[in-house]
């Protein structure tokens, strides 16, 4: 099975990327959705960052305060090393078991969104990866206006990843998302022409 990493920086359209790669008709994987789960109540990762952060960061019902935790590890470079020591190897382990699932279901090729490919040392575990590229001003823009974060948060968010120019220089293939999303689509659709011919 041909294992594709979807990557790139905050708000560089990630997301948009992986949902057309969907309408093509590819098997789609989301790194943050995992994320998601193993942090749900009860599960091994919630009850770690539990320990390792305190209740203060939880919310009554017991789910995690991502708000919260978003700006203490986007301003705390030690606390977000402490966040993706506990949540990374959870995650990792449970797109393992997807993949493998969908391998036995004999899927041909699987395209997985990892915003921290590289950061994470996950890219050796991909057969080819696809950053998606955006020009800087327009991200911090898009990152405003979706998530309404400060700009301290905005930029530790950027800070904590790889700069995006250099996924940019190891990538297989580019998106470059800064037209409209009929040039994006057209972008994929030669990838997608590609990567089927691999297969």
């Amino acid at each position: 099975m041909l294992k594709i990493a979807i990557t790139g920086g905050p708000g560089s359209g990630k997301s948009v990327v992986a949902r057309m790669f969907r309408e093509l008709g590819a098997a789609v994987l989301d790194a943050d959705a995992v994320a998601h789960a193993v942090v749900a109540v009860g599960a091994p990762a919630w009850q770690e960052l539990k320990q390792a952060f305190g209740p203060e960061f939880f919310l009554e019902d017991g789910e995690l305060n991502r708000p919260l935790m978003a700006r203490r590890v986007f301003t705390d470079k030690e606390a977000r090393e402490r966040l993706n020591a506990i949540v990374h190897p959870h995650v990792a382990q449970e797109i393992r078991g997807r993949l493998e699932d969908l391998e036995r279901q004999g899927v041909k090729m699987v395209l997985v969104e990892v915003p921290l490919l590289f950061e994470a040392g996950l890219a050796a575990g991909y057969d080819k990866v696809i950053v998606v590229d955006i020009d800087p001003r327009e991200q911090r823009e898009r990152l405003q206006a979706r998530d309404q974060r400060s700009a301290a948060e905005i930029q530790g968010l950027i800070n904590a990843q790889m700069p995006l120019a250099e996924k940019v220089s190891r990538a297989d293939y580019v998106v470059d998302n800064r037209g409209s999303l009929e040039e994006t689509r057209r972008q994929l659709q030669t990838i997608w022409e590609d990567l089927q011919k691999i297969i």
